[in-house]
């Protein structure tokens, strides 16, 4: 017996078990066994390309050694992805805690009651952020929200519109590329069109069934969208809205002008990049469309009693009910994450999320008055955290890399004479002075030295957001942590996780992992890593791709 040995901590058998096993099957060896099971023709010869197994600890070792290997650069290049910083009272409480990432999808609501509340939560900050009427409980990503407001949309064409063989979807052309070829991905097998342009030019025509804008652009313009709007509404065409999450704290939510889905993602929500995921996408649309949305919905009932209660809503749309009608794969798709941004927002409330949403605006600010004082040509005239930097004809965005690389910087890059620079809730005046002393070198010429953040809005009056939201007590009760730690085990306790025993239900979430496997989901080597930074400072995630891909291989 080697208690050092991971099989016997984890998943067994134990060597004194496999007699047995072999005896009930009618085998004498594990080799027969396998001779019995798996044809010659496909049996490998030989496993050199795995590993023999290592101890927990010296496994603990490799994997900080691994993790070593990516270098943590200070990052801007914004697009989607955004250094944040996770409240340890939701690190310590829900990520690294089994009553959370062990629970299972909550198909049985009387030992779900926990989780579901939080992802009630969840519904309702994407709610009173995006001015719509009903949300789910999250999808997958970003790109992957997008692609299924398109396929809800296409799914939803009225009689008349599949009659004349609308098949077109219209995509602004200023929307994150990674999202454009998501959404270009999954309308291939649909036999769906996807048209890319600029929304401005956008003339509405019988074959379009929706269209798709982004908010603020891709590029991190502030544009305004209603009259858009409002054209394609009298071509009879539905629009979709990717928002930056944290934006609509500051900025008028596409609810309000029109939009009839609104997506995207809650990285910004306490969660780490991680070099691209996961993240949790949230998907929020009009009441009209509730039985063509995507996902899972955590609706408000009565128990027995008559005393509140959660379950799932429109159960009939899912596929582990009635597959033929499922309206898409898509399930809870990222319950714990979707908790924890959740859980961040009733953290802050709305005082401390405006806190944090106006510092990144006013740092951006600072930045955009100091570069242009500098001599540069800032082209985003209205913005919320990203700045597009036009450079003087005797300076290419090489020149700007090389610099801000020596000074372990990274920023955007959308041609060669142009910087994009995006600023997040982890930016300080410290950061702010760095910036500007490589552009600053770059033009040689002294910056001088930041002392305090300007405090103008750069913002017009008309995307200002004026309404009153997040006023629910849940969002003002539990700012102190202390009480948010105890919100937070009193929703732990009235689940049924592995850490209370076994759950007799499939393995769609983390719970097979060892406790050893889930602490470097932690580490900011692996959480701090923007998915667009050069290679070579992502060596460690790239040696556990390839190693991973030679095991599944042999």
């Amino acid at each position: 017996m080697n208690i050092n040995h991971f099989a016997f901590r984890h998943v067994g058998p134990r060597e004194e078990e496999i007699p047995a096993m072999l005896t009930k099957i009618g085998v004498n060896s594990l080799d027969s066994l396998i001779e019995l099971t798996v044809p010659a023709a496909i049996r490998l010869s030989e496993t050199s390309a795995i590993r023999p197994g290592v101890s927990e600890q010296a496994y603990f070792e490799q994997i900080r050694e691994i993790a070593s290997l990516n270098k943590l650069y200070k990052t801007y290049i914004g697009m989607g992805y955004y250094g944040t910083v996770m409240p340890p009272v939701i690190q310590r409480n829900i990520l690294e805690n089994p009553g959370w990432y062990t629970s299972y999808t909550p198909y049985q609501a009387e030992i779900s009651q926990g989780r579901l509340e939080a992802l009630l939560n969840f519904q309702t900050v994407v709610l009173e952020l995006t001015g719509m009427e009903i949300a789910n409980a999250s999808l997958l990503d970003e790109g992957t929200a997008a692609a299924e407001a398109m396929i809800m949309l296409y799914n939803a064409r009225s009689k008349e519109a599949v009659a004349r063989s609308a098949n077109c979807f219209f995509a602004d052309s200023n929307t994150f590329p990674q999202t454009l070829e998501v959404i270009k991905t999954r309308a291939t097998a649909l036999g769906i069109t996807v048209i890319t342009g600029d929304f401005t030019l956008f003339v509405p025509e019988d074959t379009v069934f929706g269209a798709l804008v982004q908010y603020p652009a891709g590029d991190g313009r502030i544009r305004d969208y209603a009259q858009f709007v409002e054209q394609t509404h009298a071509g009879k065409i539905p629009v979709a809205v990717v928002a930056d999450i944290m934006s609509l704290v500051l900025l008028v939510p596409p609810g309000q002008w029109g939009a009839d889905i609104v997506v995207g993602s809650t990285q910004r929500f306490g969660i780490s990049m991680g070099y691209g995921g996961p993240h949790a996408g949230y998907f929020a649309t009009r009441e009209l469309y509730k039985r063509y949305m995507p996902g899972r919905i955590i609706g408000v009932t009565v128990d027995k009693e008559n005393r509140p209660a959660l379950r799932m809503a429109l159960q009939t749309r899912e596929q582990h009910i009635k597959r033929e009608r499922a309206t898409s794969n898509i399930c809870t798709a990222q319950a714990l994450l979707a908790s924890m941004a959740g859980m961040y927002a009733v953290y802050h409330g709305r005082e401390g999320l405006n806190e944090i949403a106006t510092r990144i605006h006013r740092l951006t600010a600072t930045l955009n008055n100091r570069l242009v004082e500098l001599g540069y040509q800032q082209e985003n005239n209205m913005f919320f955290d990203t700045l597009r930097i036009k450079l003087p004809a005797a300076i290419t965005a090489d020149d700007i890399r090389v610099i801000a690389l020596d000074k372990e910087i990274n920023f955007r890059y959308p041609d060669a004479g142009t910087v994009g620079i995006s600023l997040d809730e982890t930016t300080t005046l410290e950061d702010i002075n760095r910036i500007l002393g490589i552009f600053s070198v770059a033009l040689r010429k002294y910056a001088g030295r930041i002392t305090a953040v300007d405090t103008e809005i750069r913002i017009d009056m008309k995307f200002l957001r004026q309404d009153d939201f997040m006023k629910l007590a849940l969002f003002i009760r539990y700012h102190c942590e202390t009480e948010m730690m105890r919100y937070i085990k009193q929703l732990e306790r009235k689940d049924f996780s592995l850490a209370h025993g076994m759950i007799p239900l499939g393995s769609c979430t983390m719970k097979l992992n060892a406790a050893i496997e889930m602490l470097p989901m932690s580490w900011p080597e692996f959480g701090n890593i923007h998915p667009f930074v050069p290679l070579d400072q992502a060596e460690g995630y790239h040696r556990l791709f390839h190693e991973l891909s030679a095991f599944l291989k042999a």
